[in-house]
């Protein structure tokens, strides 16, 4: 499925990159924390201790974060990431949305996975089954073509 969600302007794309990294690394963070917390994304084990990077491409923005403690917390130091996602804003919300899955998105290059090969697999296969919150089905008006 083609998604409608056009291209954010250039502007965004050049702010985004002169973003300092911790203040997008918090915010994400705090995202996927507060989800956490309501209970709609619960990382498995495997993930505690590990370090990630997400990087929304056409937004200029990359997040680096770390499962402490089956807790979501930012990463700050530089070090690198084990793990690295990047896309567009549109693939990362159909992605959300279980409109595509990573296995379509990464064969079709519109999501770019480097890093651990294993802990990749483990992300997958957890996001695949997690359940989705009724609110992302209203999300799902972004992005999605009319009919």
């Amino acid at each position: 499925m083609n998604l409608s969600l056009p291209a954010p302007p250039a502007l965004l794309a050049r702010l985004g990159r002169k973003l300092p990294a911790p203040l997008v690394s918090l915010h994400f963070t705090a995202g996927l924390e507060l989800a956490r917390r309501f209970k709609w994304l619960a990382p498995p084990a495997e993930l505690d201790g590990r370090r990630f990077a997400i990087t929304v491409e056409d937004l200029g923005l990359r997040s680096c974060f770390a499962v402490r403690g089956g807790a979501f917390r930012p990463v700050w130091d530089g070090a690198p990431a084990e793990l690295e996602l990047g896309a567009r804003l549109a693939d990362f919300l159909a992605l959300m949305r279980a409109d595509m899955d990573a296995d379509t998105l990464f064969f079709q290059r519109r999501l770019r996975i480097s890093g651990d090969t294993e802990l990749g697999l483990i992300v997958k296969n957890w996001l695949d089954a997690s359940p989705r919150p009724a609110w992302l089905d209203k999300l799902g008006a972004l992005g999605r073509p009319q009919a």
